[in-house]
């Protein structure tokens, strides 16, 4: 059975993270194009 773990990151995004390797960002800041995944929006919105 794979580990899994979510993990927040300040100021960024929920990351997702399977056998010790990130597989996705989940958006936190609600400007993301692409949500409910993280497009680096939250790096202009500051």
């Amino acid at each position: 059975m794979s580990d899994v773990v979510i993990r927040s990151t300040e100021n960024g995004p929920n990351l997702v993270i399977v056998d010790g390797k990130v597989v996705q960002g989940w958006c936190r800041c609600g400007g993301s194009t692409l949500m409910p995944f993280c497009d680096g929006t939250h790096k202009k919105n500051g």
